[in-house]
């Protein structure tokens, strides 16, 4: 693959989490929520789709605006966000948009000549009479039209606290029914496929039962279940030889903390709500999921791991990275974003690990200005940085490199300790003495011997609160 196509894979400024990959015409679609950069509730923006060629994932562009949230009927004052979509191909070869909208306990289905959009409302699934299908707290969709031609639907929420807020009944699971070909009407009556948290005892999905996000894929004659589990932050897998029974538990493909890798009992960033989905680019496949920035659950960025699927068909547990798509380690030339961080923690791992509870005013975050109107334009950056914030990229292929520098602003007097590899393990790069007290960026350079394939730490000791923008290399 052609380019560079690091975490998140979007560019900085966009915020679509709940991403769901599909390839369509040779080319590489998300589909998902839409969320504000800072803002203070999910998915407040309308529907967009980005794509890229199959042999270049550096290449995205932006399709626009697929489908608002007023085109729905039920919603036509706009005033509900649209929840996590799905995007398949009908029996007709149209392109079929299947979405939920707050408070709204039903599916809505937009359909497209075109996988880009734009959609238009094609209607809401029902019973053959026409009733609306309301069962089981109708979230979350996803749908796999299988290869017999056959429909099915997936959804499901086990949350009581929001249920109840969102003016239904939470799921008793992760919930199947199947569509006819209308892509419209239900056929007989849902099933659970996956058991939630409180139907667990002895299934196999004892501490990963069912909470949110499912994502189906049929892999080697197998179906692949993608879910967010009770743990929330982690993405599961269940498989069967049936599309409606029989699954088992697999295990976590990935964490967005990294919680559970390799025995990780804190995260390596602040943790949070997760969704995605499986896809096979050129041989290869990749988890999607999503990231957190700005301190809250609401300003959510899309992000993509490789996996591999094992004879056995068992996939393993990957560790999340900057590298994404990229397919290898990133160059280290020129001058890269500090955002493209995958490991951002405050000294105190409890407080990451609480991430309910997180504190804007002390933790550690991505930021982003957005007084600036042109958001290609904005600046992205790391805030928070006090005594004992650790900042890691994985990875980086470094080709003698002479000195690192970084572009800090802010109020701080101490050292920002440079390692390749972890700090606890790897090799110490160069000790950065800094003094700054200023909101002008203010760029400092460290001279180091640095070659091979490694991650990158930066640990600040000292006093005060500083940013970090960017770091160059030389």
């Amino acid at each position: 693959m052609k380019g560079i196509s690091p975490n998140p894979y979007l560019p900085l400024y966009e915020y679509v989490p709940d991403g769901e990959p599909r390839i369509f015409e040779n080319r590489l679609y998300i589909y998902g929520s839409h969320d504000t950069s800072g803002g203070n509730w999910f998915c407040l923006e309308d529907y967009v789709v980005w794509s890229a060629p199959l042999n270049d994932l550096s290449s995205w562009h932006y399709e626009g605006i697929s489908y608002r949230k007023d085109q729905d009927p039920h919603n036509s004052d706009g005033q509900l966000e649209l929840f996590a979509p799905d995007v398949v191909q009908g029996p007709d070869r149209r392109y079929y948009l299947f979405y939920c909208i707050r408070k709204k306990r039903e599916f809505g289905v937009a359909v497209s000549d075109s996988p880009a959009g734009p959609f238009h409302f094609y209607g809401h699934v029902h019973y053959t009479d026409g009733t609306i299908f309301q069962k089981h707290m109708p979230y979350d969709p996803s749908v796999l039209v299988d290869d017999d031609g056959r429909v099915y639907l997936y959804y499901g929420y086990t949350c009581e606290e929001i249920a109840v807020k969102l003016g239904g009944d939470v799921s008793p699971g992760c919930m199947v029914i199947e569509l006819d070909k209308d892509m419209l009407t239900v056929k007989g009556e849902p099933l659970v496929c996956l058991p939630r948290d409180t139907d667990t005892k002895n299934t196999g999905f004892e501490g990963h039962g069912y909470y949110e996000a499912p994502s189906m894929r049929k892999i080697n004659g197998n179906y692949y279940l993608v879910y967010s589990s009770e743990v929330c932050h982690e993405l599961c897998y269940a498989i069967s030889s049936n599309p409606t029974q029989g699954f088992s538990y697999g295990g976590v493909i990935v964490s967005n903390g990294d919680i559970g890798l390799n025995g990780r009992k804190y995260p390596v960033c602040l943790p949070g709500n997760n969704h995605g989905g499986l896809v096979c680019i050129n041989g290869q496949y990749y988890i999607f999921y999503q990231r957190h920035t700005q301190c809250t659950q609401f300003s959510r960025q899309g992000c993509a791991e490789p996996v591999k699927i094992l004879p056995d068909g068992a996939i393993a547990q990957v560790e999340i990275t900057s590298s994404g798509l990229t397919g290898g380690p990133l160059d280290a030339k020129g001058t890269w974003s500090a955002a493209y961080a995958c490991h951002l923690t405050h000294k105190d791992s409890l407080k990451m690990l609480l991430y309910r509870e997180a504190d804007p005013a002390i933790l550690p975050c991505i930021r982003e200005d957005t007084t600036i109107p042109d958001e290609s334009k904005r600046v992205q950056y790391i805030h928070n940085i006090t005594n004992g914030t650790t900042i890691g990229y994985k990875y980086f292929r470094a080709d003698h490199i002479t000195g690192i520098t970084l572009s800090l602003r802010g109020s701080c007097d101490g050292t920002f300790e440079l390692y390749s590899d972890h700090p606890e393990s790897g090799t110490h790069l160069a000790s950065l003495p800094v003094s700054i007290h200023t909101e002008d960026w203010r760029e400092i350079t460290a001279s180091v011997s640095w070659n091979g394939i490694h991650a990158l730490y930066i640990i600040y000791r000292g006093s005060g609160n500083v940013c970090l923008k960017d770091i160059a290399f030389t």
